[in-house]
């Protein structure tokens, strides 16, 4: 089964319109997907899924814990007002936030570049980014690659790195299920600490991004356990944000028994 539970749009920080991000799944015979922009439902309204298509509407939520970032993903969250949007007006001031401070920090480092430059390379994105900056340092001529920005600028160390603060990811769970959403924990290969995967187990996570591009085989038996142990269900998505970045475009092969039973807990709109 061809699908792909996991991609970004322009409304976040992909570089594809919602409409044209769905196409793309058309072009490559995408079945089932999701859009999960970054703190934002925006896209959801923007496009016309393709024929024969179905989506399952979904948002993945930026969380901090113990100076970590970690994603929650929120499947058949409701488009209108619902217990999440809070949730999100926070992660949204949060990150105009971050975005003021890393310019104030550049510039204080030398770097030519101000709050104007950032948010046009966001294109009207609900929610502003690191990758934003990074890529107005690469217009501006200052970087050659959004790679060279975070490697020199925006990392950890760097002088325009600061520390995320966003919500913390039990909330996110909670509101995500209180809104009868599915909260789904994504790319645990990710984590720096796997032994999150177990403290929210407990606190109301229903769900495991086990099929991941950045997962390899071990990762994924591992997760598999991990999932069969707390009874979570099972996804799968590219997490796909810009195809200059991540050539392997949109769509991934899984069997359908493994996605099953993660699909009898979604409304899924034809």
């Amino acid at each position: 089964m061809n699908i792909d539970l996991h991609s970004h749009t322009r409304m976040s920080d992909g570089t594809l319109s919602p409409q044209e991000l769905s196409d793309f799944m058309a072009e490559r015979g995408v079945e089932l997907f999701s859009i999960s922009d970054h703190d934002t439902l925006a896209a959801y309204g923007m496009f016309e899924p393709p024929p024969g298509a179905r989506v399952i509407t979904s948002i993945e939520i930026n969380t901090t814990w113990r100076e970590n970032e970690v994603h929650v993903l929120g499947y058949g969250v409701p488009l209108g007002p619902s217990p999440i949007n809070e949730l999100l007006e926070y992660n949204q001031t949060q990150r105009r936030l971050r975005a003021e401070t890393m310019v104030d920090r550049l510039r204080q480092a030398g770097y030519s570049i101000t709050l104007d430059d950032v948010l046009r390379e966001s294109g009207g994105a609900v929610a502003i980014g690191r990758p934003h900056v990074a890529k107005a340092l690469v217009r501006l001529g200052i970087v050659d690659s959004v790679d060279a920005a975070f490697k020199r600028a925006l990392s950890r160390g760097r002088p325009g790195y600061v520390p995320q603060l966003y919500t913390t990811p039990e909330r996110a769970i909670e509101k995500i299920a209180e809104a009868g959403g599915i909260p789904v924990l994504a790319h645990p290969g990710r984590l720096r600490d796997r032994v999150l995967i177990d403290e929210l187990a407990g606190h109301g996570l229903r769900g495991l991004e086990v099929f991941y591009p950045l997962h390899d085989a071990a990762d994924t038996a591992e997760f598999r356990e991990t999932a069969k142990k707390y009874g979570l269900v099972m996804t799968g998505g590219m997490d796909f944000h810009d195809i200059r970045y991540h050539t392997a475009g949109v769509g991934m092969e899984v069997d359908a028994a493994d996605i099953a039973p993660f699909l009898e807990l979604v409304e899924v709109f034809a």
